[in-house]
């Protein structure tokens, strides 16, 4: 990025809040800037743009932004720019892009305007002005980020363009030796064609890579071509089944030393006193760094570090409040009583519509869900090598810019002297948006003078983790004649997550974070709550609430509660009404189209009885990010709990890229939803969370796995988020089949087996 001189403005020093208008715009105008490719060449390798390179050996290597937790982003982005390219699936391989502007996720910074912005900037955060200059700052910063299902919505066209972009040159280089126009060659299997006449790419690529492509750049006529659309080989799983496939914790350097870290409670803490004679004899240890807020073990191998850790009973202090859940649930139940509130929604008069006077029939209940735990298999676990003022890092993050400044800024270097190599990571549903571990790897590793390995253990990570906030729901409606809904109001109690997360990635501390957006309303953190349902009189309020608990994205988001909360309340309505809960919901949809279709084809698929009693079977939907999804869930109680036998899901996420990725992700997600319904979350008590191992959080095991029916609806619509989509409907459609299984109404996320 070039640099006018005068103008001071840096990724590092920019605030988004700070000077927002069209001052700022103007500035940026007049700032040049030239965005290089970043891709590093071998011999015999040809650039064709920051997205790709094509070696004189056939081989097509794409650059993918966007982490590989298991979703199958490598692999999508990859079918894109290959399919528009025409290259031979065979020889397509992948590389993590190095962080840059190239690469910058402004979809997710414009989705997430809200939090990125102060609350008091209040509609500006929905304003035209507010999409320009966050895309631009996205731009500028080189804002990298995998979240809120935005991989193939940000970035499908790029892709295109980038294939596109190189099949051009190709064709071009290979026309002028037909002595043709290149717009009537073509590519496809890894050649450029023209009528019968072909030529590998491995002829034409040092050629081609001295054009350069027309503007604008010619794309197939349909999205669906060649690759994409089609089900393709994935590229991420070979490695991953014979065990060749690497993560961080599977770097090996020269001299390595291996760490096991430790801090205390939750809250401002600082380590007070350890026992560093509980470690003597102790073989393999080598150090121990102690810093205000935690201490590391380092040895020659990563038991001997924990081991030396559990030796040394390191003491911690905590001032302040610290996470309990029953002190947290009053004071959830605090502000709904006494609020204030931030209304988002407010469309007609609820206040009359909810008065008994109109002749109308109130309803009252009240949800709620514990704070969930990320759990991902792979703990977070960090390599980092310093050397010669640079560090190395290599690190599974979703947010790679994020952290590179977070590790310069724990070591008191340049960010441009942070060399970050983006890992796949072992699931994240979130949780890799948490930086810490960068800094305390950068930290070890300047300090041992060697490279160093960073892991924490289970009960480390769980103590650590960024939660999905606790949250309670007051959930009041007003039914009329024939079981309308007349009126219906929605409040939410629950921290302002995503304003604390959008703090974290700017540099904040979690503790920071927490104090910065104390009593701030965050539209984010109730997302998902404005039903799909045509209400003539609707009000959605937020109720922030100041919890000493850091809280932030997890895999559906604010959706997750959101949705339990609506579509558990309106099998509610349903049954006061005495409606069948299909009917009722459908009565409702004007205008939804799209949701309506996959309610109906559920219903065929699921063989919907109506949910009568004793049926046990239980129906839910949900609209996120552009995607539609339907669910109806088969379940059952006995001496063993919750038993789900069945769980059927229609899907519309308009055109596929993969259609098998595209079942993983949702299949994946709708087990990520049972264990939402049935486990995952974990009480506090004095700062700490109660659950430590994988077995404390009732994980769903291979044999609680229901049968799982999903079917797509085809369509030419742009694509919608995917990744998330199969989360929200599960817990409510399971909620609602143990109505009509057993006649008792659960409310709490988990659903507890009391009362059962």
């Amino acid at each position: 990025m070039n640099d006018t001189p005068g103008i001071e403005l840096s990724r590092r020093n920019l605030l988004i809040g700070g000077g927002v208008g069209a001052g700022l715009l103007v500035a940026w105008a007049v700032w040049p800037r030239e965005y290089l490719p970043n891709m590093m060449l071998e011999e015999g390798e040809h650039l064709f743009g920051p997205w790709l390179k094509i070696g004189e050996d056939g081989r097509v290597t794409i650059a993918v932004p966007q982490s590989e937790m298991g979703q199958g982003s490598y692999t999508a982005l990859a079918q894109i720019v290959a399919g528009e390219l025409g290259a031979d699936w065979r020889t397509v391989a992948i590389q993590p892009a190095l962080p840059g502007p190239n690469f910058s996720n402004d979809l997710f910074v414009r989705e997430w305007s809200a939090a990125f912005l102060p609350a008091s900037l209040g509609t500006f955060a929905n304003s035209g002005a507010s999409d320009a200059l966050h895309k631009e700052w996205a731009k500028r910063t080189g804002f990298m980020i995998t979240a809120g299902s935005t991989s193939i919505r940000q970035f499908e066209r790029p892709c295109r363009i980038a294939g596109a972009a190189a099949r051009t040159v190709l064709c071009q280089a290979a026309a002028e030796r037909w002595d043709t126009a290149w717009e009537n060659c073509d590519t496809a299997n890894g050649f450029v064609t023209f009528g019968k006449k072909r030529i590998p790419f491995t002829e034409l690529v040092a050629d081609a890579a001295t054009y350069d492509p027309p503007s604008p750049v010619p794309l197939r006529a349909s999205p669906v071509n060649g690759l994409s659309g089609r089900e393709a080989v994935r590229l991420d799983v070979p490695a991953k089944v014979d065990g060749s496939a690497n993560f961080a914790g599977d770097v090996r350097l020269p001299e390595m030393l291996y760490a096991s870290v430790r801090a205390g409670p939750i809250g401002d803490t600082r380590l007070k006193e350890l026992d560093r004679e509980g470690t003597k004899g102790l073989k393999g240890l080598v150090d121990v760094v102690r810093t205000d807020g935690w201490v590391a073990a380092l040895g020659t191998n990563w038991w001997v570090a924990n081991k030396a850790l559990d030796a040394m009973a390191p003491v911690f202090a905590t001032t302040g409040r610290m996470p309990d859940s029953g002190i947290m649930n009053e004071a959830m139940e605090r502000a709904l009583d006494k609020g204030p509130g931030s209304r988002f929604v407010d469309i007609g008069s609820v206040d009359a519509a909810l008065d008994k006077s109109a002749g109308t029939k109130v309803y009252r209940s009240q949800y709620s869900v514990q704070p969930a735990l990320h759990a991902p298999i792979e703990t977070r676990s960090a390599t980092a090598e310093f050397k010669k003022g640079r560090l190395t890092l290599w690190l599974a993050t979703q947010a790679p810019e994020s952290a590179k400044l977070a590790a310069a800024k724990a070591i008191g270097i340049d960010a441009d002297n942070v060399t970050l190599i983006q890992m796949m990571a072992g699931g994240s549903f979130g949780r890799n948006l948490d930086n810490r571990i960068a800094e305390q790897a950068a930290i070890l590793a300047q300090h041992a003078g060697r490279p160093v390995q960073v892991i924490w253990s289970r009960p480390e990570d769980f103590i650590r983790d960024i939660v999905r906030p606790p949250a309670h729901a007051r959930m009041t409606a007003a039914l009329g004649k024939g079981g309308v809904v007349q009126g219906l109001a929605i409040r939410i109690a629950v921290p302002a997550m995503a304003r604390q997360q959008i703090r974290r990635l700017k540099g904040d501390s979690p503790v920071e974070a927490l104090k910065a957006v104390t009593g701030e309303h965050d539209p984010l953190a109730i997302d998902g709550a404005v039903p799909p349902y045509s209400i003539p009189n609707l009000s959605v309020d937020h109720f922030p609430v100041d919890l000493p608990l850091p809280t932030g994205l997890w895999r559906g988001n604010a959706h997750g509660y959101t949705a339990f909360f609506v579509e558990s309340f309106i099998n509610e309505l349903a049954a006061a009404a005495g409606i069948e809960p299909l009917s009722f919901r459908m009565q409702m949809l004007v205008g939804q189209t799209r949701l309506a279709r996959c309610l109906t084809n559920v219903a065929a698929l699921a063989g919907w009885d109506g949910g009568v009693e004793n049926s046990g079977k239980g129906l839910a939907c949900h609209s996120m990010y552009g995607s539609h999804i339907a669910v109806i869930a088969t379940a059952r109680t006995g001496e063993q709990g919750v038993r789900v036998e069945r769980i059927s899901a229609v899907v519309d996420c308009g055109r596929l890229i993969n259609p098998e990725i595209a079942r993983q992700q949702v299949e994946g997600g709708i087990i990520f939803g049972l264990a939402q319904a049935l486990g995952s979350a974990t009480e506090y008590e004095n700062g700490l969370p109660v659950a430590r191992r994988l077995r404390d959080i009732d994980l769903p095991q291979l044999s609680d796995i229901p049968e799982i029916d999903i079917e797509f609806i085809r369509n030419e619509e742009e694509p919608g988020g995917l990744s998330e989509l199969g989360v929200p409907a599960v817990a409510p459609a399971i909620a609602n089949a143990l109505f009509s299984a057993a006649g008792v109404r659960l409310r709490e996320l988990p659903l507890l087996s009391r009362g059962l």
